[in-house]
């Protein structure tokens, strides 16, 4: 192939012929905006220009050709075809709109999702969802963490009870892990700090813009901490690198496509649940000490938070009663434990754990729980557990709260929820 060669392989999102000129729009490679390929009649193979002719939108092609000196197209990106070959053509007209000119419902969108991938729009999220990633690895291998990889299939569900789902496993009742939580926390016996980007399983019947079934986060713990600030110290890092980095590597492209991107974050102040409850009672929420934050509670805090020019925030010190059995008592009936929301959306959830064995018995007890169902777990206290603490965080979430995006289900690919179980 000649150096200045060049290949475009991809799908044909538009196609005009003007006399001896056809000109197509090729969705290519991991691209925002379409290549025009620019086929003229004298210049190619008969074969070739019968086919562009002809062709059918959603084809798939590759094409050979040569960049021109000066690109007359609007679109910014031009190649001048040599050859052109069609590989693959539609048999069925497109259930969604592939010029992207028409808006096909969410549900669409969810059911055709490898067809959305070709959509400007889309083709975004998902570039933002594998820099995050991509950033979130990175981040944590920079700074000592081991990656690690936890059952997904356990005995026993790190908070029990009806929020879990049943497999057969031979001759035994299993469950699919609601976090990886107990594992975690195990590990501290032997190394200092984990990471993992982990499923989630969730039995709970929601049907709500902000909840999935299954779902993807980040589970981080740290051993020889001094008090839950260390933790809330790494987890207001990696949220400051995190959105510093999207904005940078994605920020121009996401906001062409209409995102309402969350600005690099600077500041994550704290307040306690005390603080948090008297800040609502004034915004007008009837809220006791002691209540569970619903969501209507999460969204009128954060949109007082924002006109503020907070976008982050930690909320402490939660009601012990309203935290697993795992996480270490305070005075007063509180706990060492912390939310973290962004925009009014709880996106993570941490804290300092009990590691003194008789208290964590004495918790387990406390919350009702069959200490034999967690004997597993228990066994790793009894060797020099080191005060440890960590954070759950729904990368989904994180995500949605990034891009500005009203449905979890946007950023997922293949969303499962109580009603989706296909594609």
């Amino acid at each position: 192939m000649p150096e200045n060669l060049e290949v475009v392989e991809g799908w044909v999102a538009n196609s005009k012929v003007l006399g001896r000129i056809a000109f197509l729009e090729v969705v290519d490679d991991l691209s925002l905006k379409p290549v025009t390929v620019v086929v003229k009649r004298d210049e190619v193979e008969e074969d070739a220009w019968r086919a562009v002719t002809s062709i059918k939108l959603g084809s798939a092609v590759r094409v050979e050709g040569v960049k021109p000196e000066r690109v007359v197209s609007r679109k910014g990106r031009e190649i001048h075809a040599q050859r052109l070959r069609v590989l693959a053509e539609p048999r069925d007209l497109p259930p969604i709109d592939l010029t992207g000119k028409t808006p096909a419902n969410p549900e669409a969108y969810m059911n055709y999702r490898y067809l959305a991938l070709r959509l400007p729009r889309y083709r975004a999220i998902f570039l933002a969802r594998s820099a995050l990633m991509s950033v979130t690895r990175e981040y944590f291998y920079s700074r000592g963490f081991l990656e690690v990889n936890t059952p997904k299939i356990v005995g026993a569900g790190a908070e029990g009870g009806a929020t879990l789902f049943v497999v057969e496993y031979f001759e035994r009742k299993a469950y699919l892990a609601q976090s990886p939580q107990l594992y975690k926390q195990m590990l501290m016996c032997g190394v200092p700090r984990v990471f993992e980007i982990t499923p989630y399983f969730r039995a709970e019947k929601f049907s709500t813009i902000r909840h999935l079934n299954e779902s993807w986060g980040l589970d981080v713990e740290i051993g020889f901490i001094d008090g839950p600030e260390d933790v809330m110290d790494v987890l207001d890092d990696y949220i400051k690198h995190v959105t510093r980095r999207i904005n940078e590597e994605l920020g121009m492209h996401l906001r062409e496509q209409g995102f309402d991107l969350l600005p690099p974050i600077d500041k994550i102040p704290r307040y306690t649940y005390r603080e948090v409850v008297e800040m609502l009672r004034e915004l007008g929420v009837d809220v006791r000490m002691g209540d569970d934050l619903d969501t209507r509670a999460e969204k009128i805090l954060g949109d007082y938070m924002e006109k503020q020019g907070i976008y982050a925030y930690f909320i402490t010190d939660y009601p012990w009663e309203a935290k697993p059995f795992y996480i270490m008592k305070s005075e007063g009936g509180f706990s060492k434990s912390f939310d973290l929301d962004i925009r009014g959306i709880e996106v993570a959830s941490g804290g300092q754990r009990e590691h003194r064995y008789e208290e964590l018995l004495k918790n387990m007890s406390e919350k009702r729980l069959d200490t034999g169902d967690f004997a597993f777990y228990l066994e790793a206290f009894k060797y020099g557990m080191p005060p440890h603490g960590g954070f759950g965080l729904g990368l989904d979430r994180l995500l949605m709260t990034l891009l500005g995006v009203s449905n979890i289900r946007e950023v997922v690919l293949f969303p499962r929820d109580r009603f989706r179980l296909v594609p």
